[in-house]
């Protein structure tokens, strides 16, 4: 199978959704992945925030591979010993009131699970989330997306959402009544440009909806798990939500999604939701072993670290292309003064593999393990690519 083959056959075969880069990777280790043609990049995408622990991380191998000798699936009706485990250290980890979790397969279900664990909490039905906002692209996680360009294909969508401009509180102010279940935002706004959100914005909405009646739900699906140098986003402002949205970094790279329960949600009902393959064995020992290298090798200390080294490069580059440089630990962003893919494909011949988040945007996700050395040939590649000759 040559390079060749493998992009013909993608194009030919797949359903055309997705837009496909002209490079075939078929090999990944840490914070390097290989193509097809054996040709080494570094990866500032991480699966769009997955890998934060790398590539094949071994623990995390050892892990699956034990398990996959064991089981693979327990029907939700039956308990388990790697879930319960799991369900354990996922709470234990949790500030707050944060103390049961449910599980599922990715972070559109999350964000469907707490959607429909607002609504029955509450018993009221109106959801309001934020300007740039993106949560998923099944119809509730897509009504709580601002993209319109994701939305108006599949309209209709589900009613009772409504968007405000982010970080202002007067705009939030004005729309929390006794109708809305829940308030759902980003700690950092990631696919919609990364905007970090201000801590006393954030407190004010959490102090508003604790007014009138209305849950916080923070969907921490990207910068969860140290990506920004706490284990949770929502640390750096001392917040206390009612529901978090998790998924991404949660295995390790394998698929797993998981959605925190605060005590202002209360008794769920029996059967009011489900999931099939949600907290199945296997993706629960990926999880465990990942959890576990995030507390062992102090991964959210690490990202603050190499935050500031990646960020403080990318703000010394001499480049009338940039408007700004923004984010928080390990999520960065350029703001440009032109389209992004073409640099974007500039940066990819010279070894480095990042993300758009917009047009004008160039997003970097590294894993958490990437080397300082690493980073700054990350630097280096982008100051040829955008810096004034």
């Amino acid at each position: 199978m040559n390079t060749s083959w493998i992009l013909e056959t993608e194009e030919r075969c797949g359903s055309g959704v997705h837009g496909q880069q002209p490079v075939v990777l078929v090999r990944g280790r840490a914070a390097t992945v290989w193509d097809a043609e054996g040709n080494a990049y570094i990866d500032c995408m991480s699966g769009h925030g997955v890998t934060n622990i790398g590539h094949a991380h071994p623990r995390v191998v050892s892990a699956m591979t034990e398990q996959m000798e064991r089981l693979w699936i327990c029907p939700s009706g039956f308990c388990n010993d790697q879930r319960a485990a799991l369900l354990a250290t996922l709470t234990d980890l949790a500030p707050g009131g944060l103390n049961r979790a449910f599980l599922c397969n990715s972070g559109t279900e999350a964000v469907e699970g707490a959607i429909k664990f607002a609504r029955v909490a509450t018993g009221r039905s109106e959801i309001i989330s934020a300007m740039r906002a993106y949560h998923g692209r099944t119809l509730g996680a897509l009504s709580a997306t601002w993209n319109k360009a994701y939305r108006e294909p599949v309209a209709p969508l589900v009613p009772g959402f409504s968007f405000v401009p982010y970080n202002r509180i007067d705009a939030m102010d004005e729309v929390i009544t006794d109708r809305t279940a829940a308030v759902l935002l980003e700690v950092v706004q990631g696919e919609g440009g990364v905007h970090p959100g201000d801590g006393e914005y954030l407190r004010a909405v959490q102090a508003l909806c604790h007014e009138r009646g209305a849950l916080l739900i923070l969907d921490e699906v990207q910068t969860g798990f140290c990506r920004t140098g706490k284990m949770f986003a929502f640390e750096h402002h001392g917040l206390d939500p009612d529901l978090v949205c998790l998924a991404k970094a949660l295995g390790g790279g394998f698929p797993i999604g998981a959605v925190l329960l605060g005590e202002r949600v209360g008794q769920l009902p029996r059967r009011v939701h489900s999931s099939t393959f949600g907290g199945n064995p296997l993706a629960c020992a990926a999880a465990l072993a990942a959890l576990r290298v995030y507390q062992g090798e102090d991964l959210a200390n690490r990202a603050a670290k190499l935050g500031t080294r990646l960020r403080q490069g990318l703000e010394a580059i001499d480049s009338k292309m940039v408007r700004e440089v923004r984010g928080l630990g390990l999520m960065l962003a350029i703001e440009l003064r032109t389209k992004a893919l073409p640099v974007l494909g500039a940066l990819s011949k010279r070894g480095v593999l990042a993300l758009s988040a917009g047009s004008m945007v160039l997003r970097f996700l590294p894993p958490l393990v990437i080397e300082e050395d690493e980073i700054d040939r990350v630097i280096e590649a982008v100051g040829e690519v955008i810096g004034d000759a």
